[in-house]
């Protein structure tokens, strides 16, 4: 159990040990800043155009904006089709200069500048990925103090630390090698490997991870693993195995885009070259030609995919849930398994006083008993302290002077309130003296069991009453549990580095029964790979820097935003901004239904190409009926798609109960 109270500040958070962050900025990215020409080219040449301006002036801005946002997609897909690969891309920007040949510049134009912006937003994306992945690195020390023979220090860099090393970690440092402790006691904080929401007692023998903070106490530490195989290295590895084996991710219409490209390509050469060899003149067989393939363009069935995608994204994103593409949209709706972190996604990751228990015939109540323990707890940064005085706070109790404060890590603080010498600590610490049995060792025991941390208090020696402090339980999770059951038709799975009982507890709240506790960082990637193997596609929920690696290896990653890692922000695929768990079920169902307004749009872009090829092929398609008849069904879906901006598109979960703080005595 973790144990209570030591004198040095600690950061609140339950993920306090974060790297720096290593910002790419958007325009040192060449794809952003050719997107960017490329927009500024085309809204400078839209209003000459519009405005009947001179020829010679629009056409050179397009000209210019066709050249800056195509160049790279062009280049692109010529090098895929010297590998035999026809890209859509390519595709793309001919049919953007074939308009541009039949005098539909516009059109074309404003098809470059979507594709070049697209392109940067996905070079952005991967370039913030990157950085999280090395800023990760930080968070491991890059030098330590090795002791030598007769106490001699010596200052190393932790790469060049062996096994069998032993290292001194100072108060308040960080922990530079995986290993265990030989001596000293403290408590460490070791939130960003096991994601456990409060520093643990550490003593000879237990062990210790590269990157986690040491508390007050001094430790020495034999080095067990070397540097390059610890157990923050291995996340970085992880994380960057799972984005690059990870499935690549392809929106409906790009599976099929191959075929479509390949017989759009030859179609429109046959169109051309038929009637030439039949006898046409080859100014109406080239007409013909240009008419067939801007009919068949794909920019409908294109538009059949983003607009409902790019619709959903925005009203999630104005109910605080950030999907980073159009790609995430659509993979949100096809899970059909939930991974839930504990610390920090059902819970909200800072400890609460949930249970004060005074004991009879002490002459306290639950008031006095907080009081008294605030009072000693006061000059204590420790999270468990920083607890129990806002607690009494929330009360409005005024706390009394203290005297003589003292802390001993691992154990607890001992401080002197109105004259009365008062203790608050670790069970199991102060009153390994105490008898055997007693009220108090009930009380201790039953808040264990409920998955609390217990608390003593100790006046003039004797046990006055016991505090059972937690992680609270967000308001919604248990109506998010319920919709997400609902949804996928299982219980999500709980996956947790916190202990077994704590994990079992909070399960039991909320309606999960398949619960996974005590995991490291790689136990929870085995999990989802293996859901994975079985054809499952899983979405993880985290907000640590180890859930990262499970974010990147799971179908779909969701973040917690409020006091989530840079590393699990950046790795994630949505991010929840305000933390409101209920939006998760809310953005699955909604991606939902935006794959069945794509599968519409797909059926009513395809009637309308089949039409016009159809005339085209068995008549003659006067080309600006043609244009019309493509543009219409553009219109047309692209107007479908946008029903998902309104208001009322937005699924709702069902209002939550509430889940106040249990207490044995209430507090007036």
């Amino acid at each position: 159990m973790p144990s209570v109270l030591d004198q040095r500040p600690a950061p609140p958070a339950a993920h306090r040990a974060e790297a720096p962050r290593r910002r790419t900025r958007l325009l040192a990215l060449p794809e952003a800043r050719w997107a960017l020409a490329a927009l500024v080219l085309f809204l400078l040449a839209l209003p000459v155009y519009l405005l009947g301006g001179p020829a010679w002036l629009w056409g050179t801005l397009y000209a210019a904006a066709y050249s800056t946002g195509g160049w790279e997609p062009g280049w692109e897909g010529l090098k895929a089709l010297k590998n035999k690969t026809l890209d859509v891309d390519l595709l793309m920007i001919v049919a953007a200069l074939g308009a541009a040949a039949i005098g539909q510049i516009l059109d074309g134009a404003l098809l470059i500048v979507i594709f070049a912006a697209s392109g940067a937003l996905e070079a952005m994306a991967t370039a913030r990925t990157a950085d999280s992945v090395r800023g990760l690195l930080d968070l491991a020390p890059t030098t330590a103090t090795r002791l030598l023979a007769r106490g001699i220090e010596e200052h190393v860099d932790t790469a060049q630390l062996k096994l069998g090393d032993t290292i001194l970690v100072r108060p308040g440092e960080r922990i530079g090698a995986d290993g265990r402790v030989r001596e000293g006691t403290s408590d460490v904080d070791q939130a960003t490997i096991t994601g456990e929401p409060l520093p643990v007692a550490k003593q000879a023998g237990d062990e210790v991870f590269a990157g986690t903070v040491n508390g007050t106490g001094a430790l020495r530490v034999e080095v067990e693993r070397d540097p390059s195989d610890s157990v923050i290295a291995r996340i970085v590895q992880m994380v960057e195995e799972a984005s690059d084996t990870k499935a690549p991710t392809q929106l409906f219409i790009e599976k099929i885009e191959q075929r479509y490209s390949i017989g759009m390509v030859l179609a429109t050469l046959a169109v051309f070259a038929i009637p030439l060899t039949l006898g046409d003149p080859l100014q109406s067989a080239l007409l013909r030609a240009m008419t067939f393939m801007i009919v068949a363009s794909p920019c409908a069935v294109v538009l059949s995919t983003m607009p409902p995608l790019l619709s959903a994204i925005a009203n999630a994103g104005r109910r605080g849930v950030l999907a980073k593409s159009a790609v995430v949209m659509e993979r949100l709706g096809q899970i059909d398994v939930v991974a839930l972190d504990k610390t920090g996604t059902l819970t909200e990751g800072t400890p609460h006083v949930t249970d004060i228990r005074p004991l009879p015939g002490t002459g306290l109540d639950a008031r006095k008993l907080l009081a008294l323990a605030a009072a000693a707890e006061y000059p204590s940064e420790h999270p468990l302290a920083r607890a129990i005085v806002d607690a009494a706070r929330e009360e409005d109790i005024r706390l009394s002077g203290v005297e003589d404060f003292s802390s001993v890590p691992g154990e607890g603080v001992t401080a002197t309130v109105d004259g009365h010498l008062v203790q608050v600590g670790s069970p199991s610490r102060m009153l390994a003296d105490a008898a055997a049995r007693g009220p108090h060792k009930m009380l201790v025991a039953d808040l264990e069991d409920a998955g609390r941390s217990a608390v003593a208090v100790l006046r003039d020696g004797d046990v006055v009453g016991v505090l059972g402090i937690a992680d609270r339980l967000r308001p919604d999770a248990a109506a998010t549990v319920l919709a997400l059951t609902e949804l996928t038709g299982r219980a999500p799975v709980l996956l947790t580095g916190d202990n077994q009982r704590a994990a079992q507890h909070l399960a039991d709240e909320v309606g999960i029964t398949d619960v996974r506790a005590g995991l490291l960082p790689q136990d929870k990637v085995n999990a989802v790979k293996a859901w994975e193997a079985e054809g499952r596609r899983v979405l993880a929920v985290g907000d640590g820097v180890n859930d990262a690696p499970a974010l990147a290896a799971a179908h779909c990653g969701v973040a917690m935003g409020k006091a989530g890692s840079d590393l699990a922000l950046e790795t994630a695929d949505a991010i929840v901004v305000r933390d409101e768990l209920s939006t998760i079920p809310s953005i699955v169902q909604l991606s939902r239904t935006a794959r069945r307004l794509v599968i519409q749009n797909l059926v009513i872009a395809g009637a309308f190409i089949t039409a016009l090829v159809a005339w085209d092929l068995l008549g003659t398609l006067p080309l600006p009926l043609g244009v019309a008849g493509h543009e219409g069904s553009t219109v047309i879906v692209g107007l479908n798609g946008l029903r998902l901006l309104r208001e009322a598109a937005w699924p709702l979960v069902p209002a939550p109960g509430r889940y106040p703080a249990r207490r044995s005595a209430g507090l007036s």
